[in-house]
């Protein structure tokens, strides 16, 4: 009797895989998808009432607008079925166009807004970063950024803001990158740190000028809806439920790394980390002009505002990996990655991308790897290697770049 098999000729395969690899390797394809798969994500959120973030982001902005500090006792007595709002007055001057939308549209208006300008911030990137490598980029990260949207979070604009400032700084472009800058770090603060960058690059002492005017003109910009005699309660208001806000939350940063204990410590730790990656930049400063050097600070910083943050979840680690792969690309394009540079980069896909998304990973799973804290692990790991290669030991097909390369 003959024995019949099933044989596919390699030439057809090749040929299938060619095409899905085209087809997810076209910027225009990535969008598309994308979008249609956020629109349906929020859909999912807005239908079962579930967009949480954003009534809080759209509520405080009201009560702003209708003269009202939202914080304390004004925002639990207007909010109560609501979480606690925690950020600036800027962010609600901004977050108006999105606020004053139908109920139902402005939580796909604010998605969509998000997601395109992630979209926009990673193919703008300098041009020594391929176009290959900005899709990977972009579908590494992409379940992450969606686990992000499907909860309506800020994060992710924080994330393109630090992206879009790099860009613009390697194009010389220093008053629009210090006004992104000053924008997230009047709303969430982290982009405050990436002023440090601007050594790295030239017109320090301009840059560092429209840092200061521009700082004036934010912290006075409430005063669109209230007198300037009003401007230093409003803000001791905000300082108030900052410092009075106490988490019992157990956070995904490395404070709570176990066997550790740095939580007692933690002012200390922030303070005395950030001097030692300072002294790290000021002391690599023939490295300045080396444009590796300056991405692979940026990752640094990334990873910095995020690994010893007051409050990182899984949603916010989208902001250190999108600087880690570019930071990673750089690595592999100058053949300075070893074995476990490789392993810790697809074991990181798994555990920190993937895990977390429960219709892919099942939870017993998640928690098993989660709960060694396996996460916290890898992107320790990941940034100290990163600051190895930045301030340390720069790889030598790396560092021989030694001029400012813009976008082309």
């Amino acid at each position: 009797m003959a024995q019949t098999t099933l044989n596919v000729e390699p030439g057809v395969e090749r040929s299938l895989w060619q095409r899905i690899r085209s087809f997810f390797l076209n910027p225009r394809n990535l969008y598309l998808l994308g979008m249609l798969i956020v629109l349906a994500l929020t859909f999912s959120e807005v239908a079962r009432g579930r967009h949480r973030n954003f009534m809080i982001f759209a509520e405080s902005t009201k009560l702003f607008w209708q003269h009202i500090a939202p914080y304390g006792e004004s925002w639990s007595q207007a909010m109560p079925q609501l979480d606690y709002y925690l950020y600036g007055p800027l962010f609600n001057i901004l977050f108006a166009p999105f606020a004053y939308l139908p109920a139902w549209l402005g939580p796909f208006v604010w998605n969509l807004f998000n997601f395109t300008m992630w979209f926009v911030a990673i193919f703008t990137l300098p041009g020594r970063f391929t176009r290959d490598e900005k899709c990977k980029s972009f579908l590494y990260t992409f379940l992450i950024l969606a686990c992000t949207q499907l909860s309506f979070q800020y994060n992710v604009a924080v994330g393109y803001m630090f992206l879009f400032a790099y860009s613009l700084l390697e194009r010389d472009k220093g008053f629009w990158a210090v006004l992104l800058m000053m924008i997230s770090g009047f709303t969430k603060v982290y982009g405050i740190f990436q002023l440090g960058l601007l050594l790295c690059y030239p017109h320090f002492w301009r840059n560092v000028g429209y840092a200061l005017g521009i700082g004036v003109v934010l912290l006075a910009a409430p005063a669109v809806n209230m007198p300037f005699g009003e401007l230093p309660a409003y803000y001791g208001k905000w300082v108030a439920a900052l410092t009075e806000h106490k988490s019992t939350r157990t956070w995904m940063n490395l404070f709570y790394l176990r066997p550790f204990g740095l939580l007692r410590y933690q002012m200390a730790v922030q303070i005395g980390v950030l001097a030692a990656l300072a002294v790290g930049l000021v002391a690599n400063y023939r490295k300045w002009r080396q444009p590796f050097f300056r991405l692979a600070a940026l990752a640094v910083l990334m990873g910095y505002v995020i690994l010893f943050s007051n409050s990182s979840e899984g949603h916010t680690y989208v902001i250190t990996l999108i600087a880690y792969q570019f930071w990673y690309w750089s690595m592999k394009r100058g053949g300075a990655l070893n074995l476990l540079d490789r392993i810790v980069y697809w074991a990181t896909f798994v555990v920190v991308v993937v895990m977390p998304v429960d219709v892919i990973c099942p939870l017993p799973v998640m928690e098993f790897f989660y709960g060694w804290q396996l996460n916290l692990w890898l992107l320790l790991y990941l940034w100290l290697r990163i600051c190895w290669t930045a301030f340390i030991r720069t790889p030598e097909s790396l560092s021989e770049e030694c001029r400012l390369v813009g976008l082309r």
